[in-house]
């Protein structure tokens, strides 16, 4: 298959497609998630503490600080799953379920880019598709470290609200088994993140739309011709 000519500068316009909701939640989950990490592993391993008997109560404030960021990663989470019900088109649950003709050819063209078999992803203005469909993977994954967090809360908890939430330990075989999850899930959102940034890396520079500065700005540059429409059939 012919590569596509890379279209010239003056061929490409500003088109706006994250919204503020998404950029605010995307960043918020991000910047959450890298004080979860640091401090969950140190409550798994504490390597922050300054030793036994220093009075600092260093580890009590590694889980206060893990908790305060557990409760803005699960309403950022939430809010992002509100929103592709009530938000605008581009930012739909459309985007991640690849309900059209037109995004499931994308899917498979898309994969084959991934591979090595395609010179040029397909033009999209939202999520591709393949990635759309990793997201709701992802999302999956943010689900289950909610819960197992919420749950593993619930047994120290001292509010009755916290504690109703031992109805979920159960469904993760008691603490242990919540806790075990909970880590794995950890691990596996690290994975994907290095993995979305390179495959946004990647992207941008093939097709040379702006990709990782749409993520602040909220525009990406496509051609005038591009047909612009991802719910087409």
């Amino acid at each position: 298959m012919l590569a596509r000519e890379v279209p010239r500068p003056e061929a490409l316009e500003p088109v706006y497609v994250w919204d503020v909701i998404v950029r605010l939640t995307h960043w918020l989950i991000v910047l959450s998630m890298i004080v979860l990490a640091i401090t969950g592993i140190d409550i798994a391993r504490p390597f922050l503490d300054s030793g036994p008997g220093t009075g600092k109560f260093t580890t009590g404030w590694v889980k206060i600080v893990h908790y305060y960021a557990a409760i803005v990663f699960s309403l950022a989470v939430a809010a992002r799953l509100v929103w592709m019900f009530l938000g605008p088109r581009r930012s739909g649950w459309r985007q991640f379920i690849p309900v059209s003709r037109r995004r499931q050819r994308g899917l498979i063209e898309t994969f084959l880019f991934y591979l090595a078999l395609r010179p040029k992803p397909p033009y999209t203005v939202g999520h591709n598709p393949l990635a759309g469909l990793t997201y709701v993977a992802v999302f999956g994954l943010y689900l289950v470290i909610i819960a197992t967090g919420f749950a593993l809360y619930s047994v120290s908890a001292y509010t009755s609200y916290m504690s109703s939430w031992q109805f979920l330990l159960p469904l993760f075989h008691g603490p242990q088994g919540a806790r075990w999850l909970h880590h794995v899930t950890m691990w596996l959102l690290l994975g994907f993140a290095v993995h979305h940034v390179f495959s946004a890396v990647l992207t941008s520079r093939v097709e040379k739309n702006g990709a990782l500065d749409s993520i602040f700005s909220g525009y990406k540059f496509l051609p005038r011709d591009a047909q612009r429409d991802d719910d087409a059939p």
